[in-house]
């Protein structure tokens, strides 16, 4: 389809300010979040990825759809943005994995999207004035007073005080067995997970429970798993008090933990730090983080629109429970200093805020996987004793 044949489409932004473009993918309106992605690559992760529910995704790499999509690299089961902003969309997609055209697939899965926008100012935008609500019209919706369609993007909840990981987190526990011998059982809490998380403990002979959202302490310790795991996942920390609660259990009873992105967070409320939301947060794969412990600098994969607030360069009682130890930042972001990681010192427990599955890459973290183990390992050893 030619420019000339495209229905015209316009964003919103709440502070008012509008970019003009042409539709892509669905036509209608797209309402949440703005965010914007630096990925150059893994568009196709990015809108299966459930941290990106209830925001519209606004891509910097200039060039999208080039390879199309395929069945294979999704990380859920659904397409999970509320809308999708590009500069060129590919008018041809060619790859040999490919089995549909992105545009396709988002129109049919009704996705409304907006191309033609210059992308650039509108992420120097959003770095200015910060993540805000905003929305995207096309075809009927597109030619109403701009006035009108700002009263609408207003109106669409915030992300401050959203709970959302019961509403992406699958509804039954299921099993993802491990490949070769089994050595672990590790219940991993679906806030949101992404299908590289649990194939990346399979791989490392780890049994993977991934259990609802809502799965209450009670029935984790009828399942006796030797570690728990916290997946990433949408929506404000401070509301997840079920999560919490169940993680607060966890650490009083000694049961090694860990946790990415969402999950560090929760870490960080459960040992009686305090979260806050960043201005336009972290989106993207090519975010530096420093790893206190040896000095290297990882290149990692994030999604994140809320931080952890903790000291960086000193070991503190963890502030909610003098049981729970010495607790000291991991990890550094490199690019304004935001917590990236924590280390309990006293009990088996760390997070990290960033993504070390990261199936578009780059992979630079994912020995944190073997650290999970050996933290098991460790723990299993010592009670034996």
């Amino acid at each position: 389809m030619s420019l000339l044949d495209r229905p015209k489409a316009i964003l919103v932004l709440e502070d008012g300010t509008t970019f003009a473009g042409h539709a892509y993918g669905a036509t209608g309106r797209g309402l949440g979040e703005a965010v914007f992605v630096t990925a150059m690559t893994g568009y196709q992760e990015t809108l299966t990825d459930p941290s990106y529910h209830r925001q519209v995704v606004v891509q910097t790499a200039p060039h999208i759809g080039n390879t199309g999509v395929n069945d294979v690299d999704d990380e859920s089961l659904k397409y999970w943005v509320a809308g999708y902003v590009v500069r060129d969309a590919a008018r041809i997609s060619s790859n040999w994995r490919a089995t549909e055209d992105l545009e396709a697939r988002l129109r049919r899965l009704d996705i409304v999207g907006i191309q033609d926008v210059d992308t650039r100012a509108l992420t120097l935008h959003l770095r200015e004035a910060g993540a805000m609500r905003v929305g995207i019209f096309s075809g009927e919706d597109a030619g109403r007073p701009v006035g009108e369609l700002l009263t609408i993007v207003r109106e669409t909840p915030a992300m401050t005080g959203a709970q959302l990981a019961d509403e992406v987190s699958t509804d039954e526990p299921y099993i993802v067995e491990a490949v070769g011998p089994k050595k672990f059982t590790v219940a991993a809490y679906d806030l949101g997970i992404k299908a590289m998380t649990p194939q990346q403990l399979a791989e490392r002979g780890i049994e993977v429970h991934v259990v609802p959202a809502d799965y209450p302490f009670e029935k984790l310790q009828e399942l006796g798993p030797d570690g728990v795991f916290f997946s990433n996942g949408p929506g404000d920390p401070e509301t997840a008090t079920a999560q919490i609660e169940v993680l607060t259990e966890v650490l009083a009873h000694r049961i090694p933990f860990f946790g990415i992105c969402f999950g560090n967070q929760l870490l960080g409320r459960a040992l009686g730090f305090g979260t806050y939301k960043l201005r336009f947060g972290h989106r993207g794969v090519n975010q530096p983080v420093l790893d206190t412990a040896t000095g290297r600098v990882e290149i990692t994969a994030q999604n994140h629109g809320f931080a952890v607030d903790a000291p960086l360069h000193e070991v503190v009682t963890a502030p909610a429970n003098a049981d729970f130890g010495r607790v000291e930042v991991s990890h550094i972001g490199l690019n304004d200093d935001v917590v990236e990681g924590l280390r309990c010192l006293d009990i088996p427990a760390f997070s990290v805020q960033f993504h070390p599955e990261s199936a578009a890459g780059p992979h630079d973290s994912r020995g944190l996987f073997d650290r999970f183990v050996d933290l098991m390992t460790t723990t299993a050893k010592t009670a034996a004793e």
